[in-house]
């Protein structure tokens, strides 16, 4: 594991920096076992997952150095008492300035790994977004999911028309880049010891 992913550690928990491109838990299959956990725990042996960030997805990831604490901050993150801050870059501009997208998500059985909107089985997802910036042809947002589905930002902004620039999975050849422009740039949690509320940013780096 790069020491530089490291941007806090405590006798409870560890925040990360997660890369893009590296799994943050091991895949199925034996070519799919190195991951951001994995790298973690031979460094830092009591690190335990808490959640989980998509593989093409950078950003801060969160991890527990005891049992307790593990359970404690899943729970946070199980009644949606987590803050999350997201920054992406998509293709096109949105015409309003912010809105929340209220749309169920399942996962779409004939394409996966691709999640769709599915008003007749799908959970319950709300994201919120707004501008913060109007480029030549794409838009810089900062994004709060306030439900945790899997791929539920990058569904949510391409059903809007909106794909996220790199996405491999939503967006075509208009929103081409090198990599998914989706970065964790906030996490605010209460802390397991004491319940003070503790905040970590990172820089987005697009």
């Amino acid at each position: 594991m790069d020491p530089r992913w490291i941007i806090h550690r405590d006798a409870r928990l560890v925040v990360l920096d997660k890369p893009s491109g590296l799994l943050a838990v091991p895949g199925r299959g034996p070519h799919l076992q190195d991951c951001l956990a994995a790298r973690v725990r031979a460094a830092i042996p009591p690190a335990l997952v808490v959640h989980r960030l998509d593989r093409d997805t950078s950003g801060i990831m969160l991890m527990a150095l005891d049992a307790a604490a593990q359970r404690d901050l899943g729970r946070q993150f199980e009644r949606r008492a987590v803050a999350k801050a997201y920054r992406c870059v998509v293709h096109g501009a949105p015409a309003a300035d912010a809105g929340l997208v209220d749309l169920p998500i399942g996962r779409d059985p004939g394409r996966p790994p691709r999640h769709r909107i599915d008003h007749a089985g799908g959970r319950v997802a709300q994201t919120r977004w707004r501008v913060l910036e109007r480029r030549a042809g794409t838009a810089l947002l900062e994004v709060a999911p306030l439900t945790g589905r899997s791929h539920q930002i990058r569904v949510h902004l391409a059903t809007l028309g909106h794909p996220i620039l790199g996405d491999p999975l939503y967006a075509d050849g208009d929103a081409a880049a090198p990599r998914l422009l989706l970065h964790a740039t906030g996490l605010e949690v209460a802390h397991p010891d004491d319940g003070r509320t503790v905040a970590w940013r990172s820089p987005c780096p697009f």
